[in-house]
């Protein structure tokens, strides 16, 4: 592991470097520059409400520290069963306890037998002996800058083979190649990496809650931009839910901006569906955008029961539908999904989290997988309660991103079952030095 990490850090580093010191980086950073000084000394700044606005939401404990604990991926769960309006049989209600129970024995109790030899009061991050391995943030943020850089050069390639702008002609997005749009999605953990970084200079007292506050929102900005040229909507809620995360729990949000954030982002997309769905006549302009949400999720759920009834206890594929992730493959996930229940594989279709589990494996992969999940965030949840470290926030709450918006979606692009992967293994490294034994 040390090995990977110093030439990947070796690399990026010089690769930063390289760029940041040319003339078209030193310009666009000159002028961020200036704008963020003026926005720090702006007078209209001052008329932000400040930290104790709508002070109701910090007396409760679980807003002010538990909002994105694992568990939020069963809150979210359960409020999308409950947008379906449509009655779930009473198999699939078996498996859905199974998943709930599952996840909360891997997030909540599993978690209570690793990491005990450190604990948040005894942590120090300056310590050479402490029992959880830590990452140069300078190292983090070169990382970060090449992803995203990456994801913009993918992003023009995108177009290029397009000929045109796909926010512009949504009939585009249709004739986009995957193997120029999946490098585009690493813009994802590349904003997160840096906004790591900058979180860190302000804990550390190099910049201050309004500079980081700032380039917390450039960052955002730079990601959401990006994917929406596109006219990805998943993405762009990613971006928007990661970096409210990380800037929630490094506590330069308050509360009532989260919850607040989160309503305007969660409209913001409701919007862009809806106006999306008229632009393809998928709908007509009778129709609420609530009613759109309430479809889109019955036609889920459909979806999960058709594929509950044809898996079984053990399942069908047996793995396959996970490895068809993989480039390469002949049909992606989501095809194998409309292959199954239509004999359709031109078309991609929604799962839910359990559908893949339910395809490959039956009721046990739904038990296992889940419990897998949950313990993979409760780890990760757990690090940064004894840590506060800004690169643990931030790939915490990547995961936990990608397990919220999976509820719906599913954990089936290639990028993401290796974001999980990486970040396993870094959690397994962190858990085995705890018990004295070194990996890497």
């Amino acid at each position: 592991m040390s090995l990977i990490y110093s030439i990947t850090s070796t690399i990026t580093r010089a690769i930063e470097d390289m760029i940041s010191k040319s003339f078209l980086f030193t310009l666009i950073f000159n002028i961020l520059e200036f704008i963020e000084k003026e926005w720090v000394n702006s007078y209209f700044k001052r008329l932000y409400p400040g930290e104790n606005f709508l002070s109701i939401f910090k007396k409760s404990k679980i807003l002010k520290s538990e909002i994105f604990s694992p568990l939020i991926v069963l809150v979210t769960f359960t409020l999308f069963l409950l947008l379906a309006t449509n009655p779930v049989s009473k198999d699939l209600q078996m498996v859905l306890i199974i998943a709930f129970i599952s996840f909360f024995i891997g997030s909540i109790i599993f978690p209570r037998f690793v990491l005990n030899n450190q604990n948040n009061e005894e942590f120090n991050k300056n310590d050479e002996n402490n029992r959880i391995p830590l990452f140069d943030t300078k190292d983090v943020y070169s990382i970060g800058f090449c992803l995203t850089l990456i994801g913009i050069i993918f992003l023009f390639v995108s177009i290029a083979s397009v000929g045109g702008l796909p926010i512009l002609k949504s009939s585009l997005r249709y004739s986009l190649k995957p193997i120029f749009t999946m490098p585009v999605f690493l813009v994802i953990p590349g904003v997160g990496l840096i906004a790591s970084h900058r979180l860190n200079q302000y804990k550390t007292g190099e910049i201050s809650r309004s500079q980081v506050r700032f380039r917390f929102l450039i960052l955002t900005l730079i990601g959401i931009i990006t994917v929406l040229t596109l006219e990805y909507r998943t993405p762009i809620i990613a971006i928007l839910l990661m970096m409210i995360i990380i800037a929630y729990y490094g506590e330069i949000l308050s509360v009532w901006e989260v919850i607040i954030g989160a309503l305007i982002g969660v409209i913001a997309i409701m919007g862009i569906g809806y106006l999306r769905s008229l632009n393809e006549l998928a709908i007509s302009s009778n129709t609420s955008i609530f009613s759109t949400l309430e479809s889109r999720a019955n036609f889920t759920m459909h979806v999960l029961n058709l594929l509950n009834q044809i898996s079984g206890n053990f399942g069908l594929l047996h793995g396959k539908m996970i490895a068809s992730a993989m480039p390469g493959s002949d049909l992606g996930p989501r095809m194998i999904v409309g292959k199954l229940i239509a004999w359709r594989t031109e078309v991609t279709v929604t799962p839910t989290l359990l559908g893949q589990m339910l395809v490959d494996f039956g009721k046990v992969g739904v038990a296992i997988e889940m419990c897998l999940l949950g313990f993979i965030l409760g780890t990760g949840y757990k690090i940064i309660k004894i840590t506060k470290d800004t690169f643990y926030i931030a790939i915490y709450s990547l995961i936990l991103t990608y397990s919220i918006v999976g509820v719906e979606t599913g954990i089936l692009d290639v990028q993401i079952l290796f974001y999980f992967f990486i970040i396993s293994f870094i959690y397994l490294a962190a858990i085995l030095k705890d018990k004295g034994i070194k990996i890497y």
